[in-house]
Parts: structure tokens; C-alpha cells; sequence
């Protein structure tokens, strides 16, 4: 009997889901055109959301475990042997070692010129895309806006070319005004969820690539500093 009551619930969530999913289609259905473009910048920025946090999160590394794997191959092999540590390493703070790495026998000046030009190229890999989900989050309530004024000068119209005021004349009008209006703030509300924490995660990134770095800088001084 609880086998079937489970059944029957999973049922009825079904078909609640079903609904729900038919009452947004017509919701928009009644919105009017300026739905569209609310709809086109969900998608969009749906897909650059989930690529940026896709790649955020294979860029995302274990830095104080990288760190030890570098200085003791540092100590035991060399620059030659951080260098193979930091390639078969993905994400920015093994490039930008591998970066340094390349630099170190110019001098700890070359290196950390190396470090600080290969980071903002690093960085600006970070936040590629981002500048668009930035723009969508703007442009789908302004679009919900838009549509709102529209709807409410369609209601206004029906309301001169009657000459009457009646709840029949201006209830489309106003209820596109007010559909326009919740879907483009739902599409900047969630689009705004995944830019937030992409940026977060970005800052966090840069802030152990800065302190790696200085780590690698460091270890090359002290290196230096027991061979001569």
C-alpha cells in the first residue's frame, strides 16, 4: 500500500509540474511580442552562464597542493621540472607559473614581469562572456518595461476609442503590461544569480593566483640565493 501512496504522489508532482509548465506557456502566449525577446535573452544568457561557470570551475584548482608540487620539484629537478609539473596542471596559476618558470633564468625581474603580464591575460580569460551577462541582466527588465508601457497605452487606447471606462477594455492591455513586467525581472533575477557567482569565484581565483605567484617569486629568490 505505501508502494502505490509513493506511486501515486510521484503522479500527482507530474502532473503539477505539467501545469505549472502549460500555465507559464500561456502566460506568455498573453504577453505579447516584447515576450520574445525577454525569452531570447534567457537563452543566451543561459548559455553563457552555464559555459563561464563550466570553465570557472575547471579552472578551479587545488592551489596549496600545486604550490608543494612546484617547490619540491623546484628543489629536486630544477626549473625543467616545475615547468613539466605546471603543464600537465590545467587552470591560470599553473600558467602563470609556467609563465615565470620560462623567465627564471632572465633574472627575478623578468620573472615577475612574466607573471604580472601572463595574470591579466589569465584574468581576462576569467571574464570573458561575462560583459554579456552583464548587458542581459540590464536589457531583460528594460525589454519587461517596454512592454509594460506598451500594454498600458493599448489600454489606454481601447478606453478613447470606446469612450467608456469598463474593466473588459483595459484588463488585456494591462495584464500584457504586468506579464511583460514579471518575466523580465525573473530572466535578470536568475541571470543575475549565476553573474554573481561567477564574478565571485573569479576574485577568489585572482587572489590565489596573486598569492601563488608571490610564492613562486619567493621560492625563485631563495633558489638563487643557496646556488650563489
Amino acid at each position: 500500500m505505501k508502494f502505490f501512496a509513493n506511486v501515486m504522489q510521484a503522479q500527482d508532482a507530474v502532473a503539477d509540474g505539467g501545469g505549472t509548465i502549460n500555465l507559464l506557456v500561456n502566460y506568455f502566449n498573453q504577453g505579447g511580442e516584447f515576450m520574445w525577446p525577454v525569452l531570447i535573452i534567457l537563452i543566451v544568457g543561459l548559455a553563457i552562464a552555464f559555459e563561464r561557470v563550466i570553465q570557472l570551475i575547471l579552472a578551479d584548482v587545488n592551489t596549496r597542493k600545486f604550490i608543494v608540487k612546484v617547490k619540491e620539484a623546484l628543489e629536486a629537478g630544477g626549473t625543467s621540472a616545475a615547468e613539466e609539473v605546471c603543464a600537465a596542471t590545467r587552470g591560470p596559476v599553473s600558467a602563470v607559473f609556467q609563465a615565470g618558470l620560462m623567465r627564471s633564468s632572465e633574472g627575478i625581474e623578468a620573472v615577475e614581469k612574466a607573471v604580472v603580464a601572463y595574470g591579466s591575460i589569465e584574468m581576462s580569460f576569467l571574464e570573458r562572456g561575462l560583459v554579456w551577462l552583464s548587458l542581459f541582466i540590464a536589457l531583460a527588465p528594460m525589454f519587461g518595461f517596454l512592454g509594460t508601457v506598451i500594454g498600458m497605452v493599448a489600454a489606454f487606447d481601447a478606453i478613447e476609442a470606446a469612450g467608456d471606462i469598463s474593466p473588459s477594455l483595459v484588463a488585456r492591455g494591462i495584464k500584457i503590461a504586468l506579464l511583460t513586467t514579471v518575466f523580465g525581472l525573473i530572466v535578470a533575477i536568475i541571470l543575475q544569480f549565476f553573474y554573481n557567482y561567477a564574478v565571485s569565484k573569479i576574485d577568489r581565483i585572482v587572489v590565489e593566483m596573486e598569492e601563488a605567484s608571490i610564492e613562486l617569486i619567493d621560492s625563485l629568490v631563495m633558489k638563487e640565493s643557496d646556488s650563489s
